[in-house]
């Protein structure tokens, strides 16, 4: 099946997302505008990110003077993108937007991050604009969040700093409030309290190019208190607009550079075609009234910034975890495709083999099979998953109070699964593709090592892999007295229920039951002492276990759907549905156990191991 086929049962026959047009949200849409949508970016993802998926590999950004210099390619594909509106697809008509829902929106762009996500660098331009768009005053909105929506400006975040990389509480950026009425004048105060911000800022995505003709970024620093001393911890982080170039209250370029200094670049593994940078602010290069210190513009109040530049790190979590699952997928067609045109082997016979026979494809051979299976299944798990969320993001928006309540409860719990768990496996899906080509799959013949090298980063973006770990057992489950932990089980508890009409599912209805009650227990069992270092020891071990409980519950509710439709088994998509719950349940769904024994018995192996012994 294509990318496209499985969207589309994933998006219309499972999550019904063609209802949500009977919401005045939606009203406007139908299944032909959806679809309309979605051959859109097919298209240009086909024609303008997948020729050069490889080009923007080995041209990497490099530094000629003051400027970024990128391929063409990339320019082109950034100029189709902006022209096709996706930057503000969920935005309202009256702004300018198309006003989709968060499921269409996150579907369309897999077909970006599929083709080339080394290209497909306009995330957090969306992400950054939308944070303003809730957060940001009227003006802010209509200056910077305008223009990123259209395209001309571009967007970041900047939050990691070298010496703290995901310690927020530890960074140094700061922001005193700015005084001086110069060369710039004291009428774009309706852009929000001014301040001068000093710091350094590492790992900034897309932090320095000449894509558009301006960078918006909006950068974590702290305040210091009345005797100048920074605030310990994260209470006084707060958030800042920092353009590139400065601009007049009206939202137009003043020609005045900012004090914002691109200090380098980094080489990474992969994403080779998306700038990523080392910037400071405020070192005196681009000095503004003769100062230094990079002017930003304060969203929402003092302190408060984290909370503000979480609803930006939320929606990029998701949007992480679907660009996971669309490179293991792209990995799985690539080997899929190759497997059903590369000869090797013959069959055992009982005798052994017959060299006289001729040979056979690799995909009769069964263990190329369970390859192309556990691939198949990571990938369109993750896919799934990725769905779910993004409409539970729509129920959260337009829902009736008390489902929108339970989205918004649910989407806290799973957030950290569906941006770790398709970034754990979908790269063991791009681990097999490389295996299934064999010797050819280490060489840039094939492009499913340069899939793996642009998965490797997803394990760290937006959040390492014990960070989420943290979050989901050291707050999530713990939140209103474990009531996300009560809503998961109870929708498990109904696909369990419908599963109880297909006889083929009896025993995954069953599976699912049990590792659920597993998952619950270990959960007590973690926190039954009150002692956080014991309950934590073993976060990553416990967010593994919960995770492949979830992907269970994803797969065994398409495949109630898939059934439903067509119980025969006459089409060869419902069969390949059937078999990869199948191949979940039998294969994956029993690692749980050993996961848990370590949370469960609250194990201090790692915790305590001393350093000196390593």
């Amino acid at each position: 099946m294509s990318l496209r086929t499985t969207l589309d049962f994933m998006l219309y026959d499972w999550l019904d997302s063609v209802s949500l047009t009977e919401r005045a949200r939606f009203a406007e849409h139908t299944r032909e505008t959806f679809d309309a949508t979605l051959d859109m970016c097919e298209r240009i993802a086909r024609d303008r990110y997948a020729p050069f998926n490889r080009l923007v590999d080995i041209q990497e950004p490099r530094i000629e003077g003051d400027r970024v210099v990128l391929p063409e390619a990339t320019y082109l594909a950034h100029k189709a993108y902006a022209e096709s509106g996706m930057l503000s697809a969920t935005q309202s008509f009256e702004s300018g937007g198309m006003q989709l829902p968060c499921t269409m929106e996150a579907a369309a762009n897999a077909f970006f991050a599929c083709a080339s996500v080394g290209i497909n660098s306009s995330l957090l331009t969306t992400c950054n604009a939308n944070l303003l768009m809730t957060h940001g005053t009227a003006r802010q909105q209509e200056v910077f969040a305008r223009q990123e929506y259209a395209g001309h400006w571009s967007g970041t975040m900047c939050l990691s700093e070298p010496q703290a990389g995901s310690s927020l509480s530890d960074m140094t950026t700061r922001a005193l409030p700015d005084s001086n009425s110069g060369t710039v004048s004291w009428e774009q105060d309706v852009l929000g309290p001014r301040y001068r911000l000093s710091g350094n800022k590492m790992w900034i995505s897309s932090g320095d190019h000449e894509l558009t003709d301006n960078i918006v970024h909006l950068v974590l620093a702290k305040i210091p208190d009345s005797e100048g001393k920074l605030i310990a911890g994260t209470r006084g982080i707060s958030l800042f607009i920092v353009p590139k170039h400065l601009v007049s209250s009206e939202g137009e370029l003043t020609g005045v550079r900012n004090d914002v200094a691109l200090a380098g670049l980094n080489h990474k593994l992969g994403w080779r075609g998306t700038t990523n940078t080392l910037l400071n602010f405020g070192e005196g290069k681009y000095p503004v009234d003769g100062r230094a210190g990079a002017i930003g513009y304060l969203v929402g109040q003092p302190g408060k910034g984290l909370a503000c530049m979480f609803h930006m790190m939320n929606q990029v979590r998701i949007a992480v975890g679907m660009g996971a699952a669309a490179l293991g997928l792209a990995g799985y067609y690539a080997s899929l495709d190759y497997a059903r045109h590369r000869p090797q082997g013959r069959p055992h016979t009982g005798a052994g083999k017959d060299a006289a026979q001729p040979q056979v494809l690799i995909i009769e051979h069964a263990d190329v099979k369970r390859m192309l299976l556990a691939q198949k299944t990571y990938s369109e798990g993750a896919l799934a998953l990725g769905l779910y969320c993004s409409k539970l993001v729509d129920e959260q928006q337009t829902g009736e109070a008390g489902s929108a309540d339970e989205a918004r409860l649910l989407l806290e719990l799973l957030t950290p699964i569906v941006k770790s768990w398709p970034s754990e496996w979908c790269l063991e899906a791009n681990s097999l593709a490389i295996q299934v080509h064999g010797g050819y799959g280490y060489t840039r013949d094939f492009p499913v090592e340069q899939y793996w090298r642009d998965n490797r980063l997803n394990m760290i973006h937006e959040g390492a892999h014990g960070i989420q770990a943290l979050d989901l057992l050291g707050r999530k489950v713990l939140m209103e007295g474990g009531r996300g932990l009560q809503l998961l089980a109870a929708r498990i508890q109904a696909t369990m229920a419908k599963a109880a009409s297909h006889p083929q599912l009896a025993e995954f209805a069953q599976a699912l039951g049990a590792a659920a009650q597993k998952v619950s227990h270990a959960t007590q069992a973690a926190w039954s002492t009150g002692n956080p270092q014991q309950a934590l020891a073993n976060a990553v071990p416990y967010m593994q276990a919960m995770g492949h409980t979830v992907l269970a519950w994803i797969w065994l509710d398409q495949a109630c759907c898939a059934l439903a439709a067509d119980s025969g088994l006459q089409q060869t998509a419902t069969q390949g549905r059937l078999g990869c719950t199948q191949y979940f349940y039998r294969y994956e769904l029993p690692k749980i156990s050993a996961w848990l024994n370590v949370v469960t018995a609250r194990d201090m192996t790692c915790a305590d191991f001393p350093e000196g012994a390593f």
